[in-house]
């Protein structure tokens, strides 16, 4: 199992370009949680702790898909690195000025969100071009979403571990320091300064104009709502076992198994169509989220927490493999920035949704919430089987930088115009 990993982690530039996006990425993850910290810190109340921190989401899901399309028209270094330092900069007013006047905190959190570089999609756009073999391609998929969940498990703990250390604003200018250098790590590298997107049809709708990428995009919108409906869930959960204590549990659970789940997957080697695989993940992920309805002990719940993780980084690596085959030419970039952007929405929808449930029926309702999103994921990607298909046939994708099943010029389009 490690040496499949290690063998990618050896190829020439790969290392490097995977702790530097991660570094990169970790204002993104951790922003929520450096927001409410600092925030607190200042006698800010918690709906105004809520209020900049969903502004700062907000703008983020807006500006990936925008500034994925920029980047694949005009190449990472242009735009990834710039797009870095502003978003540094609105972050550093925020944390220099404070909350008053809270228009202008809002201004500053809403820049630092709409500039965060796409990182994410601009990575396993160079995948390709960093590994040759399609199978090695597949297992960095899987890496990549493995270390989504480091980071999002370990990124809190330094925001909180600076806090004890200095304050709640040097932790938000370090964060603004540490992203603006993963992005540079990244953007001065050689494949990034090589990367070129492939020519493109030029169409208003860009990336969302393959119907395959709209499937993938509605399933995980529900997978989203699942995720951000078990935050919700799990806080009323530890309210009543234990506090804060057993909600850091309960996290820390759905991040193992995760881990467990995505390396597991990425160590071996899959045969058949990926579009059929993606249901099966997707069904026995919506399958193992309905046990956390029991609502056992804090011991009980936790490992119930895993199971609920083990099949979520397998899922996202194989929607990683789709997005690349479903990607119109010219678009990978901003495809992958559009499956961050709906996860994120859909986060957000579920943290809405579980609220009330929860004041309605306790945390055991709370937790149905997840398996009923699962459900509507699995059902989204059995309704749209054939269009997933339509580029599927033999399960085997090119190693290029890019797959597009929508290569036929588009009416009224020039193949010379650029979207």
């Amino acid at each position: 199992m490690a040496a499949g990993y290690l063998e990618i982690l050896r190829a020439r530039h790969a290392a490097r370009l995977l702790v530097g996006t991660l570094v990169g990425r970790l204002p993104n993850a951790t922003a929520a949680i450096a927001v409410v910290l600092f925030v607190r810190a200042g006698g800010g109340t918690y709906s105004l702790a809520g209020g900049l921190a969903a502004v700062y989401g907000v703008a983020n899901a807006v500006g990936q898909p925008v500034l994925g399309r920029l980047v694949d028209l005009y190449g990472q270094p242009r735009v990834q690195l710039p797009a870095a330092v502003v978003s540094a900069l609105g972050m550093g007013v925020f944390a220099l000025a404070g909350t008053d006047p809270v228009a202008l905190a809002c201004a500053a959190m809403a820049v630092a969100g709409l500039f965060t570089p796409p990182l994410e999609g601009g990575l396993r756009a160079l995948w390709p071009s960093v590994l040759r073999e399609e199978e090695q391609v597949h297992t960095a998929y899987a890496m990549d979403a493995v270390a989504q969940e480091v980071m999002f498990t370990v990124g809190p703990l330094l925001v909180t571990l600076c806090v004890a250390l200095w304050s709640a604003q040097a932790a938000l200018l370090i964060l603004a320091v540490v992203g603006v250098l993963g992005a540079l790590s990244v953007v001065v590298s050689e494949p990034s300064r090589a990367w070129r997107s492939a020519p493109r049809e030029a169409h208003w709708l860009g990336a969302l104009r393959s119907p395959g990428l709209l499937a993938l995009l509605g399933a995980f919108l529900f997978i989203g709502i699942a995720l951000g409906s078990i935050t919700v869930a799990a806080v009323s959960y530890a309210d009543a076992h234990g506090g804060d204590a057993v909600y850091g549990w309960l996290m820390a659970g759905i991040g193992l198994g995760a881990l467990l789940g995505g390396v597991v997957y990425g160590a071996r080697r899959w045969g058949g169509a990926p579009e059929r695989r993606l249901r099966v993940l997707v069904a026995l992920l919506a399958v193992c989220y309905v046990p956390l309805m029991l609502v056992p002990g804090p011991v009980a719940m936790t490992v119930l927490a895993a199971l609920a993780g083990v099949f979520l980084a397998p899922s996202i690596a194989c929607a990683f493999v789709l997005v690349d085959r479903h990607a119109p030419a010219g678009t990978v970039t901003e495809a992958f920035s559009w499956l961050v952007t709906t996860f994120t929405v859909g986060a957000s929808v579920g943290t809405g949704l579980a609220g009330p449930v929860v004041e309605w029926g306790g945390a055991g309702w709370g937790f149905a919430v997840p398996g009923v999103a699962g459900a509507a994921a699995l059902a989204v990607l059995l309704a749209t089987g054939r269009v997933l298909a339509a580029t599927g046939r033999g399960g085997v994708v090119a190693v290029s930088s890019e797959n597009d099943p929508n290569r036929a010029v588009e009416p009224r389009f020039s193949s010379g115009d650029r979207a």
